[in-house]
């Protein structure tokens, strides 16, 4: 039988920046993430690709045409492809899409810089497939002071961001995270994309945070799983799976495969959202594999194909966890779990 070849394996290089820096550990470099990454296999198998976010110092989003050929040159040196990109849509160069007229017009010139290395790097053909991912660059707290007009404000920042990715041919997905505002909770969430009502704006989702969403941090009336939930109780985690999944599968274009164990972390800068654990952790409270399913799959057990990579994402783990190859293939070797469970092949 044939081993599945889609959906393509990537993962993320921003955890080599997220939570790192001040007031926490350095920052792991762009080349050595790129390196730890084509190292990693498996039975033969490798990743196929990165996603990477558009920030300092692995990458200036500023960078002129001659830059962004050097990113193609230096990540295909490795055998990887690249897939979705992250648009630093955050304070100071960016700004909140709440916020005031100026920090919303930074906020989708960020998005129009991050389209344009996009769309160059699909051109130059090491980039088959992806989005460009972005938030709302606002806290739950600030949103919470006027929530109905927050999320019109965003909404309006997203559109404006929306029809300027439109220009470039590409697509925008917004990460549903706790620490965003108007996406903290998966009715937020769904409240923002159909207020923006754009056909080239998606949800990405993130195993381990959205697995936060069923549990109410932030937003505590929008709970799935009722307070006093017991881990042990896998069917009825099973059950809250369903109801959300079925609730933001419509929406999701992108992917992140991920761990959690239930709890909120931050490190460095990094406000606090989930715990990203490794893919062995024994506290992590997802089953990897069987989970992925319930984004991957229809309500009627049908694959979606929704998307062509999925990526893992693992942020704030400590570098002595990050610069261990074991730490990678045992990553992989989950990635490829989910692809044998809920891939396809293609000849």
């Amino acid at each position: 039988m044939q081993q599945n070849n889609w959906p393509k394996l990537h993962n993320a290089t921003w955890p080599g920046i997220v939570g790192k820096g001040e007031g926490s550990e350095p920052v792991i470099a762009f080349d050595e993430m790129l390196k730890m990454t084509a190292a990693a296999e498996v039975d033969g198998v490798k990743f196929d690709g990165v996603d990477i976010g558009l920030f300092n110092p692995h990458f200036d989003v500023n960078s002129n045409d001659d830059g962004i050929k050097k990113l193609a040159d230096k990540v295909g040196a490795y055998g990887l492809e690249i897939g979705s990109l992250v648009a630093p849509i955050w304070p100071p160069d960016g700004g909140s899409a709440m916020g005031s007229a100026d920090e919303r017009k930074r906020f989708v010139e960020q998005v129009r810089k991050s389209c344009h290395i996009a769309k160059r790097l699909r051109e130059i053909g090491i980039r088959p497939n992806g989005v460009v991912r972005i938030d709302s660059a606002s806290s739950p707290e600030s949103w919470a002071k006027d929530p109905a007009g927050n999320t019109r404000l965003i909404a309006q920042t997203f559109r404006e961001a929306c029809d300027v990715a439109a220009d470039y041919g590409e697509k925008l997905a917004a990460e549903g995270e706790i620490c965003w505002g108007g996406m903290h909770s998966w009715k937020a969430m769904i409240d923002t994309l159909e207020a923006t009502d754009r056909p080239n704006l998606g949800f990405q989702a993130d195993m381990a945070h959205t697995l936060l969403y069923l549990m109410g941090y932030n937003a505590p009336e929008d709970r799935i799983l009722p307070a006093d939930f017991e881990w042990s109780k896998r069917t009825a985690l099973q059950e809250g799976l369903k109801k959300l999944t079925a609730a933001l599968r419509p929406w999701t274009i992108d992917f992140h495969v991920a761990q959690n164990d239930g709890t909120v972390h931050g490190t460095g800068s990094h406000d606090k959202t989930g715990r990203h654990c490794l893919a062995n952790d024994p506290n992590g409270r997802l089953d990897i594999a069987a989970d992925a399913g319930f984004w991957l799959r229809d309500e009627k057990g049908e694959l979606t194909k929704a998307f062509r990579h999925i990526c893992w994402d693992g942020c704030m783990f400590p570098n002595e966890k990050m610069t261990q190859p074991g730490t990678w293939n045992n990553i992989l070797a989950a990635m490829i779990k989910v692809r044998n469970q809920h891939g396809w092949y293609e000849a």
